[in-house]
């Protein structure tokens, strides 16, 4: 459980740096604002994961510190070649490292669970990204079929970070028994994602 929490937590903050990184880049000061409220957003669920890690009398750093080498260079390789794959690695690849992280809430203890579902499943303000995205990938069908392959190397690189955490999360074994269910639910959101800005998964 502390290791499913220090990877959760330090996943979270490195959404927050990306979507920093992107409202740094912004075209204008209403994306910036929107951009701002996602990464809010992702920033107090890392605050509410550590909080869980305190409560629990462990230092969140910590925690987090075997994690960060392997999720730094995740968001290295996944950080994109201009804003609008920035974008979209913050939009796929954040969401379905929530969803994974949710879905393996499940096997939490009941007194941190069904929080730690709640908070992971809160609005991720990713609106502004959707909206973004839709109306640049509209305005230039070249963009598209490119992001459109960005988005299926993304599915790639995130399920092997979120592998690599199932024996953090679960070091009986009984994780690998879960994983292709869970793998293919978490597949599905992502073509939804997809689909949604009219990309090819």
């Amino acid at each position: 459980m502390r290791h499913f929490l220090g990877q959760a937590a330090y996943s979270e903050l490195g959404e927050f740096e990306s979507l920093a990184r992107a409202v740094a880049t912004a075209p204008n000061l209403a994306v910036k604002e929107g951009l701002s409220a996602a990464a809010g957003r992702a920033l107090s669920k890392h605050h509410g994961l550590i909080t869980e890690i305190r409560r629990r009398g462990h230092e969140p750093a910590t925690e987090m510190a075997p994690f960060v080498a392997g999720l730094d260079e995740f968001r290295r390789k996944t950080g994109g070649a201009d804003w609008h794959e920035l974008l979209l690695s913050c939009y796929l690849a954040g969401g379905l490292l929530d969803d994974f992280f949710i879905r393996l809430s499940d096997g939490l203890p009941r007194d941190i669970g069904p929080r730690v579902a709640q908070l992971l499943g809160e609005g991720s303000g990713t609106d502004v990204l959707v909206h973004e995205l839709q109306t640049a990938i509209e305005n230039d069908v070249a963009l598209g079929s490119r992001l459109a392959m960005w988005g299926r190397r993304l599915v790639g690189d995130t399920l092997l970070v979120a592998r690599s955490a199932m024996p953090a999360a679960d070091p009986a074994g009984g994780a690998e028994a879960r994983i292709e269910p869970v793998f293919t639910e978490i597949i599905a959101a992502h073509t939804r994602r997809m689909d949604g800005l009219g990309l090819t998964a």
